[in-house]
């Protein structure tokens, strides 16, 4: 092993306690959540500048990556849809991948994930990213110990190639105590619609919460770095979660208003001559909902 993966190993600390200690949701702090209307208030502001962010990107040829990482339930996909809600799906998505295939599995390991980073003009939102390997692989088992450690040691450089080729990287860890991702987990199960959140790793991840506190403790001693540094996101309070994050983003990119013009809209066509078709020949969706 060399010096300098010697000194990186002392510089982790002991795992990241449930938060952790330090943000255990109390009842008091409960109450002091960010409110819907301030929040819903600020959201909207932030959304409008969101809009101006991409049209800067795309008038500029910009390239931007933002990635999304996190404990299971700290409320990443909430913030990935509040930021995307408003923007143009054809120069913004957002990439979740699932299971690697078998044939990925015989791949350089980041190859799958250069297949979705932006071209001009584009945003890419990864909802987890090649960071798996350092979190869930390592915790699970799902990679060897070689795989792993050629993981920590290839990450930086593959990132700072990113970098150098242009491409604008952000990377966001969100932070949630074990209290409140206990209750999130819980208001999963209780809700149909959002019972399908919850898979057989993520229960299994609070038996390993030590685990997981070691692994993201070893990969940010390896990959939170000056060129590529990780800004870690307090998500006990999923609204005020959601604004910071935004707002941080707008912050660290320098951006123009480019808004188009204001549009006035042009008279309708005459209907000189044009006879509709009987509206008895086209199927209609039944109106299950009609007014009473």
């Amino acid at each position: 092993m060399s010096k300098s993966e010697n000194k990186k190993k002392k510089k982790v600390e002991s795992a990241e306690e449930p938060k952790e200690n330090n943000s255990v949701t109390t009842e008091a702090q409960k109450s002091k959540k960010l409110s819907k209307d301030t929040y819903e208030k600020e959201l909207r502001v932030l959304q409008i500048e969101l809009v101006k962010l991409q049209e800067w990107i795309k008038a500029k040829g910009l390239r931007l990556v933002t990635l999304f990482e996190g404990r299971d339930a700290a409320g990443k996909g909430g913030t990935i849809k509040r930021i995307t809600e408003c923007l143009n799906p054809r120069y913004c998505r957002v990439v979740a991948l699932g299971v690697p295939t078998e044939r990925e599995r015989t791949q350089w390991y980041f190859q799958r994930y250069v297949a979705h980073l932006p071209a001009a003009g584009e945003i890419v939102l990864f909802d987890r990213s090649w960071y798996n390997r350092a979190g869930v692989e390592r915790v699970m088992g799902f990679c060897t110990e070689d795989e792993y450690q050629e993981f920590l040691r290839a990450c930086p450089e593959y990132e700072r190639m990113l970098i150098r080729s242009g491409i604008v990287l952000v990377k966001y860890w969100f932070s949630v105590s074990d209290e409140e991702q206990e209750g999130r987990f819980q208001a999963r199960i209780d809700d149909p619609t959002r019972r399908w959140k919850l898979s057989p790793m993520d229960l299994e991840s609070r038996s390993r919460w030590v685990e997981y506190s070691k692994a993201k403790d070893t990969m940010f001693a390896y990959t939170d770095n000056k060129q590529s540094p990780w800004y870690v996101v307090n998500a006990d309070d999923k609204r005020r979660a959601r604004l910071n994050c935004i707002h941080h983003l707008l912050k660290i990119i320098p951006y123009e208003d480019l808004t188009p013009e204001s549009i006035k809209l042009p008279p309708r066509q005459n209907r000189a001559g044009y006879i509709r078709p009987p509206i008895t020949d086209q199927t209609f969706v039944p109106e299950v909902y009609e007014d009473k």
